[in-house]
């Protein structure tokens, strides 16, 4: 067996040729900001009434009981629980906000 020698290269060449990177602070995605799970989470504890306006202008009327990334449940008294998809809705709001319009 021969000895083998280990060749360094030297860093210190190199190291002015390296362009220092500045640190760049990304922007959070849409979906991570939390206003939207924020405002679901408000009104869930308060119970607030809420109404849903979909796409086709149909209104369903009912408090969140829960959501998720997709869709929310609401909680109707009369009428049968409902699940929504997100891609459905027009617009919310809270139902007390109808009455002081009027």
């Amino acid at each position: 067996m021969s000895n083998r020698k280990l060749i360094r290269p030297s860093l210190a060449e190199h190291k002015d040729q390296v362009i220092p990177r500045s640190p760049r602070k990304k922007p959070s995605p849409h979906e991570q900001t939390n206003a939207e799970n924020f405002y679901y989470l408000k009104q869930m504890q308060n119970g607030t009434p809420m109404v849903v306006v979909l796409q086709d202008g149909e209104q369903i009327r009912g408090t969140i009981e829960w959501y998720d990334k997709n869709s929310i449940r609401l909680k109707r008294q009369s009428d049968p629980h409902v699940m929504v998809l997100k891609h459905f809705i027009k617009y919310m709001y809270k139902e007390n906000e109808d009455k002081e319009n009027e």
